[in-house]
């Protein structure tokens, strides 16, 4: 496993992250594997990935460097610069393209665990990615970015509130639950990976959400700046699932059940803004409702209002999902139309 050492300066300074270029990348790799994680993510393949697999098939160079660049094991380091806080993707995607020939080929090496193919044994190999990036960028996610934001701003929301009721460990064992933990003794896992630890206190450490879920990796610069990129919560299932059982629904109303189903976990108003799609003044109805019912209750952390189902509004959201449960055999997913959302 690959691990790093740090102090409790290091950690108590670390921040989270929104990155254009993360988010950006993170979609190229959905792309590359044409796999989605949830009917969200699926609808959204259907409509970028024939425009994507067109690109490539008119540009076999650059579709060499993509499979070279994101490699089996380990990705080429001048892909995934490290995020800095209010970066532009304009400024982010320029360090792509400002990284020198030889160390793009160095770092493909590195991800290839072997000698570089001879078509990539050339000097537009940052310029390859960076415009290969600019595409992905502005065809398959800049259209979405202003509600991606958004639950990417929510995640980062509840995981500060998660550092109040658990400290930083929770987070840091929740961040890639197969991958990421605190190991005690000052090491924090990041992944999987046989490789020696890295010692990065007195570094930045940053913590960077994105949107598709079936990815994650680490990015460092020198011995400077470090991040853990990790796929965010709150990121739901497609058009074709319900938000919540038909007899909650019925119940409640649909867009108030929708509510209430997705405070599993604590939740803040733009959190829940974001990923129903409802309107703020509608979501502050609903919770109002449902506060008043006594089926959820609200706290601030910092300055955030968070809520969460009570017991009473537990028991309602089991009582309706156990049959579903039973007839499906699984847990009800919520519906979102965008990977992002």
């Amino acid at each position: 496993m690959g691990w790093w050492e740090l102090n409790a300066d290091t950690l108590a300074r670390s921040r989270f992250v929104l990155s254009p270029l993360a988010e950006t990348f993170a979609s190229l790799k959905l792309l590359h594997s044409g796999q989605g994680a949830h009917p969200g993510e699926r609808e959204w393949l259907r409509t970028h990935l024939p425009g994507y697999r067109a690109l490539l098939a008119a540009d076999p160079v650059t579709a060499r460097l993509v499979r070279a660049g994101l490699g089996r094991d380990w990705i080429a380091d001048f892909l995934t610069p490290t995020p800095r806080a209010g970066e532009s993707f304009a400024a982010e995607v320029a360090r792509v393209r400002a990284a020198g020939p030889a160390a793009a080929r160095a770092h493909l090496r590195l991800s290839l665990a072997g000698p570089l193919p001879a078509v990539l044994d050339r000097d537009d190999l940052p310029e390859r990615a960076a415009a290969l990036l600019e595409w992905v960028w502005e065809e398959t996610v800049r259209p979405y970015w202003e509600r991606r934001r958004r639950v990417l701003e929510a995640d980062v929301v509840a995981r500060t509130a998660q550092v109040s009721r658990g400290g930083w460990v929770s987070v840091l064992d929740s961040l890639r639950p197969d991958r990421t933990r605190w190991l005690g003794d000052n090491r924090f896992q990041v992944n999987l990976h046989e490789y020696p630890p890295r010692e990065i206190s007195g570094a930045e450490l940053v913590f960077v959400p994105v949107t598709p879920q079936r990815t994650g990796w680490v990015a460092w610069e020198e011995r400077e700046r470090y991040a853990v990129v990790y796929p965010c919560a709150g990121v739901l299932a497609g058009e074709g699932d319900r938000a919540a059982p038909a007899s909650l629904d019925a119940l409640l109303g649909p867009a108030r059940a929708a509510v209430l189903a997705l405070l599993g976990s604590p939740m803040s108003t733009t959190q829940l803004t974001a990923i129903t799609g409802q309107g703020l003044g509608s979501v502050g109805r609903h919770l109002k409702v449902l506060r008043e019912a006594g089926l959820v209750r609200r706290w601030r952390a910092g300055r955030s209002v968070l809520y969460a189902r009570t017991a009473a509004g537990q028991v309602l959201v089991e009582a309706g999902t156990g049959p579903a449960r039973a007839a499906a055999g699984k847990e009800p997913v919520p519906r979102v139309p965008d990977p992002g959302a």
